[in-house]
């Protein structure tokens, strides 16, 4: 396993050489930069405006800049926001625990949820609630994310019953822990139903097929033929073998951390790294839009190498020799 896990951190470092690059060229390509809108400002001088890209490295040709800004990045140093103009790993510092938190608790609500519906749903296969809660699943997939999050949004114009936008409130800061828990809790309500409900929606209909091809397995009617109780049966043979798929899945969603959330954070107006993200094209923000990409890859290839190693732990046939 040490061998393993060295030789996925080893790989690791190509891996995001290249995914930085390439959208270190995609992000080029976009017609114009930072600097174009400001060149048509007659108040700002040819002089302070070459001056200015030189200062961020925009008189440099592009592979030049690239490895100029990762030769900064193996420094812990992701450049300045030129649209902030603060540092940007301070700034996805101040950003990033809001998207975390809210992609933390909809992970928790979906995988609560789903887990259980999936598997009473493929021990009752073909009854009325197998397919009242089937109907509900296709559903909750075929309804896109930002439109839901308008109706709630309408919903919640309509009835003052949950905040309108925003992470936290305004006087936040002011409010004892109680109320602090509370205000979160109360602002994470209408984003988490939002994206909890996509992510229920998939997960347990997966659970549900995983749970019936497994019930069809050698082992479970060996199980069974032994005289086992069938609550054993199901939570230490079936649900077990079952759960497998779900910890990979855990892994890709640590990296999708940011584009899960993006456009519902959007929409909702939260302060997270959506918003962050959006404003970082819209200003076609260079450094702030890579630093978030390269958190962005790295998150994802750590979640990944941590899913494998969990499921290593969670089913011994597995050998990564």
């Amino acid at each position: 396993m040490g061998r393993y896990v060295l030789r996925r951190l080893v790989n690791a470092v190509p891996l995001i050489i290249g995914i930085t690059f390439i959208s270190f060229v995609v992000v080029d390509l976009a017609p114009g930069d930072f600097f174009t809108s400001l060149k048509m400002n007659p108040q700002i001088s040819p002089e302070t405006l070459q001056g200015m890209e030189a200062k961020y490295g925009f008189d440099k040709p592009l592979v030049v800049r690239f490895f100029l800004w990762f030769w900064r990045v193996l420094h812990l140093d992701l450049g300045e926001s030129i649209f902030y103009h603060v540092d940007v790993l301070s700034l996805i510092g101040r950003f990033l625990p809001n998207t975390v938190i809210l992609s933390a608790a909809a992970m928790v609500v979906s995988w609560g949820l789903a887990v259980p519906l999936g598997l009473f749903m493929a021990l009752r296969p073909g009854t009325w609630a197998d397919r009242l809660l089937s109907f509900f699943a296709f559903m909750g997939m075929s309804i896109p994310s930002f439109f839901f999050a308008l109706l709630l949004l309408i919903f919640a114009l309509q009835t003052g019953w949950f905040p309108t936008g925003g992470s936290f409130s305004p006087d936040y800061d002011t409010l004892s822990l109680a109320g602090k828990v509370w205000d979160r809790v109360h602002h994470l309500i209408l984003p988490v139903v939002v994206l909890g409900t996509s992510g229920v929606a998939g997960l347990m209909r997966l659970m549900r097929g995983n749970v019936m091809e497994i019930m069809n397995a050698d082992y479970v009617r060996t199980a069974r033929a032994k005289g086992l109780p069938e609550r054993v049966v199901v939570f230490k043979h079936i649900l077990r073998n079952a759960i497998n798929p779900f910890i990979t899945i855990a892994g890709y969603e640590l990296g999708a951390l940011f584009g899960g959330a993006a456009l519902v954070e959007a929409v909702l107006h939260l302060q997270g790294m959506g918003n962050l993200m959006l404003q970082a094209v819209l200003s076609q923000d260079l450094f702030l839009l890579m630093g978030s990409i390269l958190i962005g890859a790295v998150l994802l290839i750590v979640g990944n190498l941590l899913a494998d190693i969990a499921l290593k732990f969670a089913d011994p046939r597995i050998r990564y020799e």
